[in-house]
């Protein structure tokens, strides 16, 4: 399972410290669209009249998106962008926050009317985040579980309180350079709570705030819920049983048992005292918390259920789960009724007036009817079933053939997603990946240019994956992966630099042809284009390739000092994008990384303001588009041998094995075998001993060429009028006027 590593202490370590990464992730699509299954919804209700609710929606993309709601409408009016990794859940706090959980191992909190501003994150989980909850009439208190066994409660007064100089050197508040931008809505500032209502906690110390912790869970924590006035917290997870916090203290007031396997969803009314628990054993039961019991238990589902959501009164349940089905169950009488079912596994509700919100493992949200005011409405349409209290009743009864007819065929609207990628192969020329996504659609990607260079529909991917292939060997300068639902393209210093092509295989005009390109330098150079464009116009001339670096630790002299660089001697000691790394603005890719302090960060290469330095950046990453240096290198020489392809009546040639540079071009072996077959001296290009100089341009062969008769004649290459022509193969396979390796 992928995890998200941390940038912790290792200067008692004896191991080789291990570089950051830098990772772009690479947007096809329209970026008002999710790409990944949808973990969590909230909505926002406007508090003055003719003004519009809002959708928020968290996804295992990394992002979160806010959706105006207006009718049959939903548009897009904000993406929020700094999460690493999923988003797994997210609550609404007071007037104006929206904090979110990852599983990034942080929360970060947002101003939700803005226009995707990360206003601080919160660090003290060690695992993955997985769930939130909050007190709606105490807009202060938020807690959080995660896969650590962790709780916390956190008091955002206090967590959001401007950092003392001390601290800020050790906390990272999303603003290190790396805070959105923009102008936001009118709002009104965080709502805070008297004094005499908030909870009591640890007095910030030097290192910064610290939270509550809800100590007693030994495993896992799934899901969690706490009442309206944040007396009360329940949680649940892996250890099957409903754990009651008092999130004031920290301390454990009793726990119920009754649940067979994983809990997944929880749901307290606003006074606290009923809980309703939703299970993987298939079965949601509601809790007396006062009377320490389970009251009854509804067998609804044939597969887990992993979300709830109550009608206001507490009187009846939404529930969904992996049985892709929606259903309605009034909590008094059993009676159960089948909403809808859907393609994919329901993962989150969020009821809105009359209707209710849908979230699934798909990138897109639906709105189906629910008659949320009246619910008694639904069940006069007939269908309906009476709940068993056993888990295998449903299991049974469908068995049996008494599957339920749902009500509703199709949703009432829907907001729909992208595809997200399923399926990758990176190509053997090592700048083309082929993808596959969830709607079996292949396409092509140029990953030195972020952008989808051939879209052949739905294709079968392995027949497609044999004809694209190359008879090229090109060193594996990144990696991929497609978690989030994109392709997430992955640079490791120092074997990303280990690539280079010769600049005529790359296309590029105006640069000699035999000038080697390293394609790490070059993508970084196109990634960073627009960041140091910024950055000269904050900085001027500091900010050239000149090794001044305005602000930070001087990594020159770092580097200089730990002999990790060299400089790109083949490489112009310029700012300049070459067409072949030109990445798009239109849908501009996001940089994942982390620096010096802070910890990792996302956001879009078009949203960099130049203020960004080692502190954000890796210092190598930095380092290079500056400075022009690269990590050093071995100066690595490839053996190989040249003979008569079988049948050929040419000359056996006697000479043993040569050596070349890492990359050589083939015109230069062929150079070699016309020195060795026809002339009685070398080639230039070709050293007396067997071996290719590896710095030669190709405008130093073509001052003389050999013709059939044996005399040499200006501006043609030696090969253009020898007979017979010479043919170069390798593995059986001719190599034309291209790179050889």
């Amino acid at each position: 399972m992928h995890r998200v590593g941390s940038a912790g202490n290792t200067a008692n370590s004896n191991r080789p410290r291990k570089e950051k990464r830098l990772t772009y992730v690479l947007n096809d699509a329209d970026d008002t669209k999710h790409c990944a299954g949808i973990n969590c919804l909230a909505i926002l209700k406007s508090s003055v009249p003719d003004r519009c609710d809002y959708l928020f929606s968290g996804s295992r993309d990394g992002t979160l998106k806010r959706w105006e709601l207006a009718g049959d409408a939903a548009t897009c009016s904000a993406t929020f962008e700094s999460h690493v990794d999923w988003v797994n859940d997210a609550v609404l706090v007071g007037d104006n926050a929206l904090v979110s959980c990852s599983s990034d191992t942080t929360l970060k909190t947002w101003n939700c009317l803005s226009d995707g501003t990360c206003t601080r994150t919160l660090r003290q989980h060690s695992d993955y985040v997985t769930c939130l909850a909050a007190a709606e009439k105490n807009s202060n208190i938020v807690a959080s579980g995660g896969l650590g066994g962790e709780v916390f409660v956190w008091d955002l007064e206090a967590a959001l309180a401007p950092l003392s100089k001390s601290s800020d050197a050790m906390e990272d508040d999303c603003s290190n350079g790396i805070n959105g931008s923009g102008n936001s809505l009118p709002i009104t500032s965080l709502r805070t709570i008297s004094s005499s209502n908030s909870i009591s906690l640890h007095t910030p110390q030097s290192q910064g705030y610290v939270p509550i912790a809800a100590k007693g869970h030994k495993e896992s924590v799934y899901a969690l819920a706490m009442n309206d006035s944040g007396t009360i917290l329940v949680s649940g997870g892996t250890e099957k049983v409903v754990r009651i916090w008092d999130p004031r203290t920290g301390s454990k007031t009793m726990k119920l048992r009754g649940h067979t396997d994983n809990i997944r969803a929880l749901l307290l009314d606003s006074t606290g005292r009923f809980c309703l628990s939703g299970s993987s054993d298939s079965m949601i039961r509601l809790w007396d918390l006062g009377q320490q019991r389970c009251m009854h238990s509804y067998a609804v589902h044939t597969d887990s259920v992993w979300a709830l959501a109550s009608t206001p009164t507490f009187s009846h349940v939404y529930s969904g789960g992996r049985d892709l089905s929606l259903y309605l169950t009034d909590l008094a009488t059993r009676e159960s009724i089948l909403l809808c079912t859907k393609e994919h596994p329901i993962l989150q509700l969020a009821l809105h007036d009359d209707s209710i919100w849908v979230a699934s493992t798909d990138s897109s949200v639906d709105r189906w009817p629910a008659e949320g005011h009246s619910p008694q409405k639904v069940f006069q349409r007939g269908g309906s079933f009476l709940a068993g209290n056993l888990s295998f009743s449903r299991a049974r009864a469908s068995l049996e053939g008494s599957t339920p007819v749902p009500v509703y065929k199709e949703a009432s609207f829907t907001i729909p997603g992208t595809p997200g990628i399923v399926q990758h192969e990176i190509l053997n020329n090592r700048r083309h990946v082929l993808t596959k996504d969830t709607a079996g659609s292949v396409k092509l990607w140029e990953i030195t240019r972020g952008i989808v260079v051939e879209d052949y529909g739905k294709v079968p991917f392995d027949e497609k994956k044999e004809e694209l292939f190359e008879m090229v060997s090109i060193p594996a300068w990144f990696t991929v992966d497609t978690r989030l639902g994109s392709l997430s393209v992955h640079l490791d210093t120092p074997q990303c630099f280990s690539a280079e092509m010769y600049s005529a295989d790359l296309n590029i005009v105006g640069k000699p042809e035999d000038d080697k390109v390293n394609l790490a330098r070059e993508t970084l150079k196109g990634l960073l284009a627009h960041w140091l464009a910024k950055r000269r116009q904050r900085f001027g001339s500091q900010a050239s390739a000149n090794g001044e670096i305005p602000s930070g630790k001087d990594i020159s002299s770092r580097s200089i000092a730990h002999s990790r660089i060299e400089v790109d001697g083949n490489a112009e000691n310029d700012s300049m994008v070459y067409p072949p790394f030109e990445f798009s603005t239109v849908s501009p890719p996001s940089i994942i990384t982390e620096g010096a302090h802070g910890g990792p960060w996302r956001k879009k290469i078009t949203d960099l303001d130049g203020t960004e330095d080692e502190k954000d950046f890796p210092w190598w990453c930095v380092d290079c588009v500056l400075n022009n240096r690269l990590p050093p290198r071995e100066n690595t020489k490839c053996s190989f041998y040249l003979q008569p392809c079988e049948g050929s009546a040419v000359q056996i040639l006697t000479q043993g094995k040569l050596s070349a540079p890492r990359i050589l071009r083939v015109h230069k072996v062929v150079n070699y075998v016309i020195e060795k077959m026809v002339l009685d001296k070398p080639l230039d290009g070709v050293n007396t001993d067997g071996t290719f100089a590896p710095g030669l341009a190709g405008g130093q062969l073509q001052h003389s060429a050999v013709g059939g008769d044996g005399s040499f004649r200006t501006g043609l290459k030696p090969w253009q009028k020898l007979k017979p022509s010479i043919e170069i193969l390798c593995n059986n396979q001719a190599s034309g006027y291209a790179t050889w390796k």
